[in-house]
This record gives C-alpha cells, structure tokens and sequence, in this order.
C-alpha cells in the first residue's frame, strides 16, 4: 500500500481505538464465564440445538420466581433465558412435541403426552424458556425485585444482582404454551404418560 504520495506504507493498528472497542465485550465475556464458574447462570448441562414446546390446559405451583439467565449448549454459544422456578406444581393436560428435520426423511415429530385424568407432578421444577403465554394469576407477587435476592421458588433458584425478576407465593396458568430450551426438577411424575415418533411436523401448538 502506498500513501498519496508514492511512499510504501505498512499497515497499522489504532490500538488505542482497539483498545475502547475491545474492553467491552471482553468484560461482558468475562462476567459470564465467572457467572457460569459461580453456578449463578442456567448452565447445568450444556442444552441441545432444538427447543421443545410444552402446553397444558393449567398449571398450578406454589413458591415461583422468574428471572433473566442464559443457558450455553455444547457449541458453548450463549442463549438468553427466562427462568421459571416452582417448588411444587402440578399440570393438566401436558403435551411436549419436538420436531427434528432430517436430509432424505424430512420432518420427524416426538410427542410425550401425560396428564389427563391425573395431573402431571414436579417439585424443583425449572424451566428455561423464550416464550410464555397463557392466562396467569398470582398471590403476593413482587415485580421488579433485585434477582439476587429472590427468596420464594426452589433452593438455589436466584439469578445475577442487579437484574430484573419477579416472584409470587402462587401462581396459576391456564391455557399454558410455552417453548423452551431445558427443563429440570428435582421430581417430575407423569400419570398416563405416552410417547409417539411419527413422520411429520406435529406440534403442541
């Protein structure tokens, strides 16, 4: 490379400017991996590459908090989470369907249903979600409490200080739809249960 000039000219790094812009994300990727050191994001094991979908007709939990997190697969990519944490709950009606796309085969659907007569049981339940809708009642909840601090869901279930989180000492969810990329409990009892593979693309919703 030449300047205006006619003079050779090797390249150069602004490292000042490299400097300001490096910092950053270099914290932010530092802060991280001290968080997921310290257990204090949902990384308990590394998620797949497919989200799952659960509904149910209710859900019904005593001891919920909810919080911001991020859960890391084995790529080690980071993925922003809402984490819902219930001591006890019991869902009616549970469908959970997860669709693989597969070269040659095409689409293949896995469907657990359970729940029917005799609701499904979790206790510890945490579920590490990207979307959540449903027709939802709560008693004592506290919205914008320091995540940290949270101190009505399971054992352990709190998020990083300074973050937004809520918690309630109940809560009720009917017409629950739900995609989520993990599920954890301590205890998960599924009455009924009934598992399907079949061709295609069949979902819970």
């Amino acid at each position: 490379m030449k300047d205006s000039q006619g003079r050779q000219v090797t390249g150069k790094v602004r490292w000042r400017r490299f400097a300001v812009l490096s910092v950053p994300a270099l914290g932010v990727t530092a802060g991280l991996g001290i968080a997921l050191a310290n257990g204090a994001l949902a990384a308990s094991f590394a998620v797949s590459g497919q989200q799952f979908k659960v509904s149910a007709d209710s859900l019904t939990g005593d001891g919920f908090v909810q919080y911001g997190s991020v859960d890391t697969n084995a790529r080690n990519d980071l993925l922003p989470v809402a984490v819902t944490a219930i001591k006890s709950a019991e869902l009616h009606n549970l469908c959970q369907s997860v669709v693989t796309s597969l070269p040659v085969i095409g689409d293949i659907s896995l469907n657990i249903s359970a729940g029917k007569s005799t609701p499904v049981q979790a206790t510890d339940l945490f579920v590490d979600a990207t979307q959540l809708s449903g027709d939802a009642s709560f008693h004592n909840i506290e919205i914008g409490r320091d995540a940290s601090t949270v101190d009505k869901g399971p054992e352990g279930a709190q998020g990083l200080q300074d973050l937004f989180s809520q918690q309630a000492d109940d809560v009720k969810i009917n017409k629950l739809r739900q995609t989520a990329w993990s599920t954890n409990a301590a205890t998960f009892k599924l009455s009924g249960l009934s598992l399907k593979v079949s061709k295609g693309k069949k979902e819970c919703f």
